[in-house]
């Protein structure tokens, strides 16, 4: 099983709002989940990006993959190291 840690959107229409989830990569976008390890609010300002650090290392930690978004948030919080240029 391929497990990624990715954004599910809620919301209403033209108001999103995120969920960042570890969930099976062949489940849909806003399918079932493992688990909510956070939230992202890009509407605010500044931009609300609230995850719990500890789950999310021991979930990368087990081989979950974070996908583009969900690493560059990561970096952004210091979770995964900076990006190599």
């Amino acid at each position: 099983m391929a497990v990624r840690i990715r954004l599910t959107r809620v919301g209403a229409t033209k108001q999103p709002a995120y969920r960042v989830v570890v969930t099976d990569a062949r489940n849909a976008r806003d399918g079932r989940s493992i688990e909510t390890i956070g939230h992202y609010n890009p509407r605010t300002e500044p931009v609300e990006f609230v995850v719990d650090a500890d789950k999310a290392k021991a979930w990368l930690e087990k081989g979950a993959q974070p996908s583009d978004t969900v690493a560059r948030l990561f970096r952004s919080a210091g979770i995964l190291p900076a990006a190599k240029k």
